[in-house]
């Protein structure tokens, strides 16, 4: 029963999703089916969470068909992490939008298109087979086009264009990277891989599909080169979308990043990852570059995405366990803080009507308390001690000092102070300075459904600054996990299996039968 859990995730919100289709349309049946179904998926999630802290993994093996045979479902710490954050962001997201979203928005498609699209999310980081985790990404380009153009607006569908686009160029990389796996191994299974290139010296022949992969997933993450879909799209829906998207879709590539190349790719380490090392920083100084120069709230936050993203993939490419162990911590934290500070973006829209920073002001004089709950996440995103985002970047920091990668060590610290301007830019703008004109603005009220998820998010960003030794301890345990891929493997395949693939390997090698023989 414990091993059927996994599906939970994936099961319940296309459940709901379905139910949602199907029932009346109308603003309050749809929003309480997707609250409700959010809320059923997120206690799933926190379930597998803690079984998953106990078992180390959890394997569901489809229709009862061994690995590598059948279609495989593996939770370790990360995927049960990552499940859970993205969980908990769909229930925030999908309480913030009975404010956020206009009646005939909510009564038709949105709730239905954000579980399909949180449930590709989570299949995506459940996944053991890496033909299922393109079918997982599909899932999520379809239901994220649909609802970056729910509102039917220009910028909407212009944004859509471009976010498809180049989605669909990552695609076609992906498919061709699979192609040439599946030619060279005979299998996409990630566990089955990961044990034929441990035993056999076909190491060098994956090579052109690591690279077609680590472009497909790059797109995915908003790496740099790859970033610039994203603040040309990610500003034009509504903001409960834009904070659905900020908070999950680039962090499923920067998973898929991890994931792959901590089990399968692991043969040209030093390549690839001195190619993540200079992709990271890149992404890192582009990104906040963006933010700085830009004047919108909305597109200011977009940019930090891209910037912040670096620092996730930094600690994958200095790859020791305090630095995977960081970079797992960074990311949910920045999964938190993201999602906030774009639902803020939504509030502040909401008084003003805009997200023009030189419109706007007086916040902090007519609303201190949304000034208190933006300041939260504004100062932990900088890295100000002692709320979450410090201790991400400290640890980062830190590593890359005891390794001697000081000119990265002061790359990190300079976008970190260049973050924290850019934020107090918003700060300045919407809250502290007079407002133009502010004797004829007439403020519109915002309700509690857009103050809890913001209230909660920064009260789990204070706790985290203050206990941080929980959330890194399980970090570092999941980072073990990664950096020990014959745990993976085990725990996805029968003994036999293993035994009959090393024996082939041993047989192959002493023989110098080719590596196609193998089975």
């Amino acid at each position: 029963m414990n091993q059927n859990l996994i599906i939970l995730p994936v099961i319940l919100p296309f459940i709901g999703a379905l139910i949602g289709l199907l029932a009346p349309k109308s603003p309050n049946t749809q929003t309480r089916i997707g609250i409700a179904t959010f809320a059923a998926t997120f206690a799933a999630s926190i379930a597998i969470l803690l079984k998953v802290n106990t078992a180390g993994h959890l394997t569901l093996l489809l229709g009862g068909w061994e690995a590598p045979f059948g279609i495989s479902f593996v939770v370790d710490r990360l995927a049960g992490l990552m499940v859970a954050v993205s969980c908990l962001v769909g229930l925030a997201v999908a309480i913030f939008s009975k404010d956020d979203l206009e009646s005939s928005l909510r009564s038709n498609w949105f709730y239905p298109l954000s579980l399909f699209l949180v449930g590709a999310v989570n299949g995506s980081f459940i996944t053991g087979d890496l033909f299922n985790l393109y079918v997982w990404f599909e899932i999520m380009l379809i239901s994220s086009f649909a609802l970056m153009t729910v509102g039917n607006t220009k910028s909407q569908f212009e944004g859509g264009f471009k976010y498809v686009a180049i989605n669909l160029i990552a695609s076609a990389f992906f498919l061709a990277g699979l192609g040439l796996l599946y030619g060279k191994m005979g299998t996409l299974n990630m566990a089955d891989i990961a044990l034929k290139l441990s035993v056999s010296p076909a190491g060098p022949l994956v090579n052109s599909s690591s690279a077609l992969l680590l472009v497909a997933f790059s797109v995915k993450a908003g790496l740099f080169p790859f970033f610039f879909w994203l603040p040309a799209s990610y500003h034009t829906p509504p903001s409960a979308i834009t904070a659905l998207f900020g908070g999950l879709l680039t962090k499923v590539g920067v998973y898929a990043i991890m994931r792959n190349y901590t089990l399968i790719f692991t043969q040209e380490a030093d390549f690839i990852r001195g190619t993540i090392l200079a992709l990271s920083l890149a992404t890192m100084l582009v990104g906040v570059f963006g933010a700085t120069s830009h004047f919108d709230m909305k597109r200011i936050l977009c940019f930090h995405i891209i910037s912040q993203i670096g620092y996730m993939t930094l600690g994958l490419a200095l790859f020791t366990q305090l630095a995977i162990a960081s970079a797992i911590f960074y990311t949910a934290h920045h999964i938190i803080v993201k999602t906030n500070l774009l639902l803020i973006a939504g509030i502040v829209q909401k008084k003003f009507g805009t997200n023009d920073l030189s419109k706007t002001g007086s916040l902090l004089k007519k609303a201190p308390w949304l000034a208190i709950l933006f300041l939260i996440p504004c100062l932990s995103l900088g890295g100000i001690p002692p709320l979450s985002g410090f201790w991400a970047k400290y640890s980062l920091v830190k590593e890359a000092l005891s390794l001697e990668y000081y000119l990265t060590a002061g790359l990190a610290l300079i976008v970190g102070v260049m973050t924290l301007y850019s934020m107090t830019k918003i700060w300045s703008e919407v809250f502290w300075k007079k407002a133009p004109e502010e004797e004829k603005i007439t403020f519109n009220k915002t309700t509690w459904n857009s103050y809890l998820p913001v209230g909660m998010f920064c009260l789990l960003t204070v706790f985290i600054g203050l206990n941080p030794q929980i959330l890194f301890t399980y970090a570092e345990a999941a980072a073990d996990q990664l950096l020990r891929p014959n745990q993976y493997i085990e725990a996805v395949l029968s003994t036999e299996y293993i035994d009959t693939i090393r024996k082939a390997s041993f047989a192959a090698n002493t023989l110098n039968i080719s590596e196609n023989d193998l089975p």
